[in-house]
């Protein structure tokens, strides 16, 4: 669990990586009140000048180590996908997602993500586990969720009969074939108090499933009620009507032209390019549940996708960090959530800073809190993180959440020795299932 607050928390002696993209400074300090930070102090590599002890003060001696904001995954499934444990017979339920979801948060946490975002989920669990963690039930990351994702007769989440046109109960899509139904769903949505609607095209983007004139309305819909909007678009149609219509942030744009990007440039719409979970797929064999012919395929589309995303940058598009971890059993919560910013250095061309960047301050837009979070800087809500090796020397760094000192998140030093008092649970069978 997380340490109870009480008078100041204080970093000293660590080299900070302020998340704006400056240099990093050695020998900083970091003074935090609450759950904000109230001084930055730098000196030019030299020791902070002494200041004067307060009753209840803490203090983290970050000595060797590197100060960065808490990393933010835009991109991060909780409830879509439950392992089956032996005795317990019915896991396509709420309340079994529930109970699953609220126990993974804190292995996202516990690996230096302070924020995530939920683009999509089965029922309204992920809302309900943000509030459970808003509230103190439980210890998470701060979540920024979707409800289930709005997809058609042949998308992604279509798990409809052919014969009754009716989908499962614990679909992560729900069914939308008219405008009409698009604007009840986002509206359905907004009253339960989702942060974002998720919208979702085609499995890989051969065909345009959503008409812009639904993701259209979807967008009006939802931005006049204060919500962001966000499309699983691997398509070059649907990447170019997204921009069009206006939603926050694309995800892939596998297949998206010269012509698309041009289009989503002019519009000032970030990517999401979302690689690990192909990338993770490539790497395993068929022993661990993935056909050979499906990892070709997948393999095809990746270098697909490494090509647009290139071109995407060279175009100035902000290209925002989001991984697919807990889409299927393969995707641990917790273990790779570093691992697409060695993808975007080896295969983008992003400079090691850039990423770093683009994990925090930059994602802090797809969790609602730009400008509140990403920075460490005066004013800005106190979520932390120290590692015992340098980022910017070696990226896969981001991998490895055994190399972290310290987690701070909301001006809280978690406590990472136990995981909420949950038992290890045994290996999941793995599936894939890339969305």
């Amino acid at each position: 669990m997380t340490s109870t607050r009480g008078g100041r928390l204080i970093i000293r002696n660590g080299t900070l990586i302020d998340g704006t993209g400056s240099a990093p400074v050695a020998s900083a300090r970091i003074v935090i009140e609450g759950n904000r930070i109230t001084e930055v102090v730098t000196a030019g590599g030299e020791p902070a000048a002494p200041m004067e002890a307060m009753p209840g003060d803490r203090e983290i001696d970050a000595a060797g180590g590197w100060i960065m904001p808490g990393l933010i995954d835009g991109h991060v499934h909780l409830s879509s996908h439950q392992g089956f444990i032996p005795g317990v017979p019915f896991t396509s339920t709420p309340e079994y997602a529930t109970l699953w979801t609220a126990r993974i948060v804190a292995k996202v946490l516990h690996a230096g993500v302070t924020g995530i975002s939920v683009p999509g989920g089965k029922w309204f669990v992920d809302a309900t586990v943000r509030e459970a963690v808003n509230g103190g039930l439980i210890e998470g990351p701060r979540i920024f969720c979707a409800g289930r994702a709005l997809t058609p007769y042949g998308g992604i989440f279509d798990t409809s009969n052919p014969l009754t046109g009716k989908g499962s109960d614990d679909a992560v899509g729900v069914l939308c074939n008219t405008v009409d139904d698009y604007i009840r769903e986002t509206r359905l949505q907004c009253r339960r108090g989702v942060d974002m609607i998720k919208i979702a095209d085609s499995y890989w983007g051969d065909t345009q499933t959503v008409s812009r004139e639904e993701i259209s309305a979807v967008v009006d819909e939802a931005h006049r009620r204060g919500r962001k909007v966000s499309i699983h678009a691997r398509g070059s149609g649907s990447t170019r009507d997204a921009a069009l219509a206006g939603v926050d942030w694309i995800f892939h744009a596998d297949l998206a032209t010269d012509d698309d990007l041009d289009t989503v440039a002019a519009c000032g719409v970030p990517i999401m390019p979302v690689f690990t979970q192909c990338q993770i797929i490539t790497e395993l064999s068929e022993t661990e549940g993935f056909d050979p012919k499906m990892r070709d395929r997948i393999k095809a589309q990746l270098d697909t996708n490494f090509e647009a995303i290139r071109r995407a940058r060279a175009r100035g598009i902000e290209i925002l960090v989001g991984t697919d971890s807990g889409n299927a059993a393969a995707f641990h919560h917790g273990r790779h959530h570093g691992r697409e910013a060695e993808i975007l250095v080896r295969e983008i061309g992003m400079t090691p800073m850039e990423v770093l960047t683009a994990f925090t301050s930059r994602n802090a837009k797809v969790i609602g809190l730009d400008g509140q979070v990403g920075v460490i800087a005066q004013g800005m809500l106190a979520d932390v993180i120290i590692w015992d090796a340098d980022p910017l020397a070696d990226i896969t760094v981001l991998q490895q959440p055994e190399r972290l000192k310290a987690v701070v998140k909301d001006g809280r030093l978690i406590d990472r020795s136990s995981t909420a008092g949950f038992l290890p649970l045994e290996s999941e069978p793995r599936r894939a299932v890339p969305r």
